[in-house]
């Protein structure tokens, strides 16, 4: 198995890793990203809270949910990023 291969096409907006014969294209790359937060936050929180079950887990659990509450910053980010990212196209008027 190779190593992926990116492609940026600025027609589509769209990212296209190549994996042998195999493409993926990600569109709405934004929108993707604050999936995937949202993901890892559920993760970590569900570890954590798993890890509370025991007091010798309880320490590395405490930690799970400093890191999922700092993702929880990141969302707004991410979709800040976004609009300042479509007011860089002209033409584009997004009104606040």
């Amino acid at each position: 198995m190779s190593a992926p291969q990116t492609k940026h096409d600025p027609a589509s907006h769209s990212l296209t890793f190549t994996f042998g014969h195999d493409e993926l294209v990600v569109r709405r790359r934004y929108q993707v990203l604050s999936i995937l937060n949202d993901v890892c936050i559920g993760v970590w929180f569900l570890i954590g809270s798993i890890m509370f079950l025991s007091d010798h887990w309880q320490t590395f659990g405490t930690w799970l949910f400093i890191v999922g509450s700092a993702q929880l910053l990141i969302r707004p980010l991410i979709r800040l990023a976004h609009h300042l990212h479509l007011k860089r196209f002209p033409g584009e008027r997004m009104d606040l």
